[in-house]
């Protein structure tokens, strides 16, 4: 079960470097970067699907969208220049608090 989780956990952070790849690309107009980032989606995707072996769909589908949510907000703020409003910050509390009510109620 724990392995389960830490492929979800790479799957995260695979889809977010992707997405914090994605400017990049220059609009899909640089071959390397277009590569990276479309492995980078492909391999997320692979892990999701391994993770759903062990996990619920809707649970890890919820982790792994919510997660990565919060976490490319994270490196958008931090990484490229993306300001951090009340607004924004709320929203992201509100997606975590609904990722940790949906593990909850997937326990029992």
């Amino acid at each position: 079960m724990w392995s389960a989780w830490l492929l979800l956990l790479a799957a995260i952070g695979v889809e977010v470097a992707s997405t914090a790849s994605l400017p990049r690309t220059h609009g899909f107009r640089d071959p390397w970067w277009t590569l990276l980032v479309l492995v980078g989606y492909a391999l997320s995707i692979w892990l999701l699907a391994l993770v759903i072996k062990h996990l619920s769909v809707s649970v890890a589908y919820a982790v792994w969208s919510g997660l990565g949510t919060a976490g490319i907000a994270l490196i958008g703020v931090l990484f490229l220049g993306e300001r951090l409003d009340l607004a924004k910050a709320a929203a992201l509390a509100m997606i975590i608090v609904g990722v940790v009510v949906l593990n909850l109620q997937g326990a029992h």
